[in-house]
């Protein structure tokens, strides 16, 4: 079953530090909790037309957070993060 690209990658992420990574043409990628590596980089390579050269996956645990003033702890969810290496040609954010 093919999925759609568009539903493994969620978003780019634009932080500090993915500003450095794009120093050394890496990017930062929110995506889908279930996704492989493999799925990511055929996804990029579709949406962004670049030759993705090697993919690295972390799965972030969500941070525990307060509702007012409940005692009561929630927390955000967890998340996947995917940093792209490219191989070639560099990924446009505008």
């Amino acid at each position: 079953m093919t999925k759609n690209p568009y539903d493994i990658i969620r978003n780019i992420l634009v932080t500090e530090k993915s500003a450095v990574l794009k120093e050394a043409n890496q990017y930062a990628f929110k995506v889908a909790p279930k996704a492989s590596k493999l799925e990511v980089a055929d996804a990029i390579e579709t949406i962004y037309g670049v030759k993705v050269k090697s993919v690295n996956i972390l799965n972030c645990k969500g941070k525990p957070k307060r509702s007012g003033r409940s005692p009561i702890p929630g927390k955000r969810p967890d998340w996947k993060k995917a940093v792209i290496s490219l191989a070639e040609g560099s990924i446009d954010l505008a």
